[in-house]
């Protein structure tokens, strides 16, 4: 095989225009051809034609009440002044709600407007109109209507009033099969047993959930080995018992990406690259008459082509249209700045703080799977915009609905563990709620609060001269803002080493030897303030520390790094290094506060969160983790002025 170049870097419009092209001149775009299925199967699925009433429901003149039938004519005349009785038997007949009107009858008296006199005989106080209280034949639905159009979406009470028309069974198009084929030699199974640079193929298992979602039949198939001829004899399988065949991975110009050349050889090559950010290196067209996808393999790039090219082409061939989630406008927290010439879709937290959604980036790499867990809406970077400014407008296609935006706690700050089992607690606790963190440092965090993006901040800001914790840091950033500080947690810093501690590190001034690779946090946070004062009081230059410059958002990104082999030390919590297994050295103990703006200290947000936070049941789960002290948890911080008088 010849190594095979992108043929062009195209514009998402015309990628469009040359795939469905591409589809339509080889009849690969007729709609399903349909089958009949039982009611009780047919939710979800998509009517082939037009659905006609067999029968009128209801089907006969039916009571719509309990009391007496009677003929509207006999009760003329009656009156308070002047009441009437009818013969039970003769001129009114006892009925329950749902019972046929007898012969002759035409209404329904209500059994609280009758006096009942004897077994003979009833007394009304006044007329009844004719058809009063009356369900006639037909009221719902008449035999031989339209109930249904073809191309609807069956809904539950779509399949109820098919029941109603007399209908037992309803045509519907036949749900796409799409194989789905993940390949590359590095990738198994999921429960396969692991090694160095095995991947686990999640992204399988994503594609065919989207499948499923959007109404079509996936098909599985084992991992595919970076060899052409074993791909081609898959390929080919695949496209015998499918209406869709996608190819996941391969999808690029490496010497081992087949998946441009063999849809060359099998068929039409509509498109291969496409100018968005993730998702650039797609590969469309036709194979032996019917669609071929090459979805790349960076889990995020799969989702989000996937939700571009091949949702569009079920719904296609289902014979319905794309449904469009709603959409509203929020202010970018931060400045994005985006490559020129593609769209990029941004991934956004959202939360509605000080009266208008605030949208806070997430990680933009195409291989961060969780970017697309924690999103709640996507943002597209138009081609040629060079990105958006902090503070600017943009328009986000909502994951979530609006409800649960407004629910959402927004956090921005220090990272600490016990954040998640906030997140965990407060999901739980309170369904449709949620806690929205991103880690961006202490510093990054008040500097939120100041703008408004964010409901609280966590910090962990030591400062050297006062030896206080975080109120200088506030006074300083956020001047004139009523805030209060609640201690979350007190925790353990030191330094997090592999199991056994092989390097023999015990204090930061072992930082600076020559064997040792360190890996730091970010400029801006807590735990990098509290090491460059540590560093100052010891006289230790950064540039004597190998790796000083390298930076982690987390605390679980320092014990990542560590646990991986490509740093010997980083400094961090005790949580951190016991979640994966690693040693660690205490230094010292240091208080973690939550920054709160006062207006939402006291709001109805924030009360589920803070009553949490105060609970018996968060202090126990945090306490497990080990290296925390929960004894202050929940406690307000007074000023250090207002502490001393």
């Amino acid at each position: 095989m010849t190594r095979r170049m992108y043929l062009h870097d195209i514009p998402l419009d015309e990628a469009y225009a040359r795939f469905w092209t591409a589809l339509e001149r080889a009849g690969a775009l007729a709609r399903l051809p349909a089958e009949a299925v039982p009611l009780d199967e047919a939710l979800g699925r998509v009517t082939a034609g037009p659905v006609w009433a067999r029968l009128s429901s209801p089907h006969y003149h039916g009571s719509a009440m309990d009391g007496v039938a009677v003929r509207a004519e006999d009760t003329v005349g009656a009156s308070e002044t002047t009441p009437l009785r009818l013969r039970l038997g003769e001129q009114a007949y006892w009925v329950d709600t749902g019972d046929p009107l007898p012969p002759g009858t035409n209404a329904v008296i209500m059994l609280e407007h009758l006096q009942v006199l004897g077994d003979r005989e009833v007394e009304i106080m006044a007329p009844v109109a004719p058809w009063q209280h009356v369900r006639p034949i037909g009221e719902d639905i008449v035999a031989t209507e339209l109930v249904l159009p073809e191309g609807r979406v069956l809904s539950p009470v779509d399949v109820g009033a098919a029941a109603a028309a007399g209908l037992t069974e309803l045509c519907v198009r036949r749900r796409p099969r799409v194989a789905i084929l993940p390949t590359g030699t590095e990738i198994i199974s999921v429960g396969a047993p692991l090694h160095p640079g095995a991947i686990i193929d999640s992204n399988s298992l994503v594609l065919a959930g989207q499948v499923r979602e959007w109404g079509g039949e996936p098909t599985r198939y084992q991992p595919t080995p970076d060899v052409y001829e074993q791909l081609r004899a898959q390929v080919l399988e695949a496209l015998e018992g499918h209406d869709v065949v996608v190819v996941n991975a391969g999808s690029s110009a490496g010497s081992e990406d087949f998946t441009a050349s063999l849809l060359e050889e099998l068929g039409e090559l509509a498109v291969h690259g496409v100018a968005i950010r993730p998702g650039h290196p797609v590969v469309l067209g036709v194979a032996r008459g019917k669609p071929f996808l090459g979805i790349p393999g960076y889990p995020v790039s799969a989702v989000l082509t996937s939700e571009l090219f091949l949702r569009p082409l079920l719904c296609r061939l289902l014979g319905v249209p794309v449904p469009e989630r709603p959409r509203l406008s929020a202010t970018i927290t931060r400045k994005v700045l985006s490559p020129m010439g593609e769209d990029e879709f941004l991934r956004v937290k959202l939360g509605k703080v000080g009266g208008r959604v605030v949208a806070t980036p997430l990680q933009r790499g195409a291989g961060v799977l969780m970017s697309l867990v924690r999103a709640d809406g996507l943002v597209r970077l138009p081609r040629f915009s060079e990105g958006v400014h902090a503070g600017e407008t943009v328009e986000v296609e909502l994951l979530r609905s609006p409800g649960e935006v407004e629910r959402t706690i927004v956090a921005i700050g220090s990272h600490d563990l016990t954040l998640d089992l906030l997140s965990d607690a407060l999901a739980r606790q309170r369904p449709g709620w949620s806690l929205s963190s991103s880690n961006v440092g202490s510093l990054g965090g008040l500097i939120a609060l100041q703008r408004g993006e964010c409901h609280l901040a966590g910090s962990h800001l030591l400062d050297e001269q006062s030896g206080e914790y975080n109120w200088p840091y506030v006074r300083r950033s956020l001047r004139g803002r009523d805030v209060v500080l609640m201690t979350l947690v007190y925790r353990d810093q030191g330094l997090i080493v592999p199991p056994g501690n092989p390097k023999e590190i015990q204090t930061l001034r072992d930082l600076t030897r020559q064997d040792v690779l360190f890996v730091n946090r970010q400029r801006g946070a807590g735990t990098r303030v509290l090491l460059d004062y540590k560093l100052r009081e010891l006289g230790i230059a950064p540039s004597d520390i190998r790796g000083y410059e390298r930076e982690e958002y987390t605390h679980l990104g320092v014990a990542a790094a560590v646990a991986g082999g490509s740093a010997d030390v980083g400094l961090g919590i005790l949580a951190a290094a016991r979640a994966l297994g690693l040693d660690f050295i205490p230094l010292l103990k240091e208080r973690y506060d939550l920054v709160i703006p006062r207006e939402f200290y006291t709001s109805e947000l924030l009360a589920p969160l803070l009553e949490i936070i105060r609970g018996p049941e968060f202090r126990a789960t945090v306490e497990a983790l080990g290296g925390y002290d929960t004894s202050e948890t929940g406690q307000l911080v007074p000023e250090p002025e207002a502490r001393s008088q």
